[in-house]
């Protein structure tokens, strides 16, 4: 049911985005057509109770014009800039378009990111209502353990969802190793000082690094791969500061963390760490190691 009510969320601010200005009625001639609405139109009660969910939820704000009573969402082109307004855009102004012609449905390969069907919507609603969850764990190097925490952000990466949160110390719980999980009625507040967005500014994906600090890494692509680092950055600091026929030099201030070096050796020999020297070694070693157990004697 939550994760329903949930859906119903995006699918209007899908359909009052992509329509610009839409009165309720228009909205529900769309909304009938949809298998989530079983044939009903949505109550007017109903539909601002969705509205005021989903500014406390996404920070977007649904506007009516009084002259024409139609809706629209205010400020709508923060939508295009990222952050959670492009991914709800990007991700689900296709999946309502699915939804409402069956017949596409066998003719579209999405991935498939199961760590967020079961959890992620009553995650985001203990957030949204400053609960704290309890959650019994299991990671990959300790046994099972039930602990609360506080969820303060989600994050989604390589097709797994975390929740950053509280417990003893800020950790990152992967969605995929939860085994059980209860909404508590033990409030908290989220801390003025925690930004989602600057908590992971110089990762490159979920692992922190708190003991290695941010470098100016510069890698050498050719010039096949550099078409696709320009078209998806490897990081949102990423700068391209050499261009030539054969290659791109693109420069990123970011943790060498596990992860990233993990990105770096995913382009095999279409990529060269020029610097730092440490990072660069890094890669030498790795490379020896490997060579060595491919050798055939």
């Amino acid at each position: 049911m939550a994760s329903n009510i949930f859906n119903r969320y995006i699918w209007l601010v899908d359909i009052i985005h992509r329509n610009g200005k839409i009165t309720l009625n228009d909205i529900n001639q769309k909304w009938i057509k949809h298998p989530m609405s079983n044939g009903n139109p949505i109550p007017n009660k109903t539909f601002h109770n969705h509205r005021i969910a989903i500014e406390e939820i996404f920070d977007i704000n649904i506007e009516c014009d009084l002259s024409t009573y139609e809706y629209f969402i205010d400020h709508a082109e923060d939508m295009e800039r990222g952050g959670v307004h492009r991914w709800l855009i990007n991700t689900f102004a296709v999946n309502n378009l699915i939804n409402e012609s069956h017949k596409l449905k066998e003719r579209i390969v999405f991935e498939n990111i199961p760590s967020g069907q079961q959890y992620l919507t009553p995650i985001i609603e203990a957030m949204r209502d400053g609960l704290k969850i309890e959650i019994s764990y299991q990671s990959y190097w300790s046994d099972a353990a039930t602990f609360e925490i506080e969820p303060y952000f989600v994050k989604v990466f390589k097709q797994r969802w975390y929740v950053i949160g509280k417990s003893d110390k800020v950790r990152i719980y992967a969605l995929d190793r939860i085994k059980s999980m209860n909404v508590t009625t033990q409030s908290f507040k989220m801390p003025v000082s925690l930004d989602a967005e600057n908590y992971f500014q110089d990762c490159y994906g979920i692992i922190l690094g708190e003991d290695i600090k941010a470098e100016t890494i510069k890698l050498r692509f050719d010039s096949s791969q550099a078409n696709y680092i320009r078209a998806l950055p490897l990081h949102p600091s990423q700068q391209e500061i050499e261009t030539t026929v054969e290659f791109a030099v693109f420069e990123y201030r970011i943790k060498p963390t596990f992860d990233f070096i993990q990105e770096i050796f995913l382009h095999g020999d279409k990529v060269e760490v020029v610097s730092p020297e440490s990072l660069r070694n890094k890669i030498i070693k790795t490379v020896q190691k490997m060579g060595k157990m491919y050798l055939i004697e």
